[in-house]
């Protein structure tokens, strides 16, 4: 079973109906004892990464995802990868999860349109279970003015928007992708089966 988190503020019954798609059970949710019981936990998000972070401790959700992502995979998506790092530098400095060391920063669009809206490329930096499969050059949807600032290690692939952005970040348990995978067609699919690949392993 795989937990999405409804902390008010998440693309959630998309990324349901696509796992549903996948044939994966799957449960919204934003209750603790759910969170803990499920074997894997999807962090979606779309909006401000301060109202988020709030929301996310004003519900005690915080913690139980720290907690979690140190025993089962846990895959953060859009505004849901970003609070997986120390801290967000979106309207004031607000600090994030702590999941993955970095911070969030405003895109350099270097007189490119911001937000970052539509469909990049991905460049694989080091490879790692989620993608597994995925086709070399794979297309994915985005939809953000935010990205990650952290180390290579911490990168599995990226896109460029006039300057490098973290596309999909890995650190032991958890996993994150700028893009939304659930919008991403077949490329976006193929990255939430290796999600579920995690559970079974």
């Amino acid at each position: 079973m795989i937990a999405i988190i409804d902390y008010g503020a998440g693309n959630l019954f998309s990324v349901k109906n696509a796992l549903d798609f996948l044939e994966e059970e799957s449960i919204i949710t934003a209750d603790c004892r759910e969170i803990r019981c499920a074997d894997a936990v999807i962090l979606p998000g779309v909006g401000a990464f301060p109202d988020a972070m709030h929301m996310l401790r004003e519900q005690g959700l915080a913690e139980v995802i720290k907690e979690e992502a140190q025993k089962k995979p846990l895959l953060g998506i859009c505004l849901g990868m970003q609070m997986l790092f120390e801290k967000s530098y979106e309207f004031q400095e607000t600090e994030g999860l702590g999941l993955i060391p970095g911070c969030v920063q405003l895109i350099d669009g270097g007189g490119l349109k911001i937000p970052h809206m539509g469909w990049n490329d991905l460049t694989v930096l080091n490879p790692c279970a989620m993608t597994e499969n995925m086709p070399k050059g794979a297309y994915v949807y985005f939809v953000h003015s935010f990205r990650a600032d952290t180390g290579d290690e911490n990168i599995s692939c990226y896109t460029i928007y006039n300057e490098r952005i973290p596309a999909l970040v890995h650190r032991g348990y958890v996993y994150g992708a700028q893009f939304h995978p659930e919008k991403s067609g077949a490329a976006g699919l193929e990255l939430l089966k290796n999600f579920a690949r995690l559970v079974r392993k």
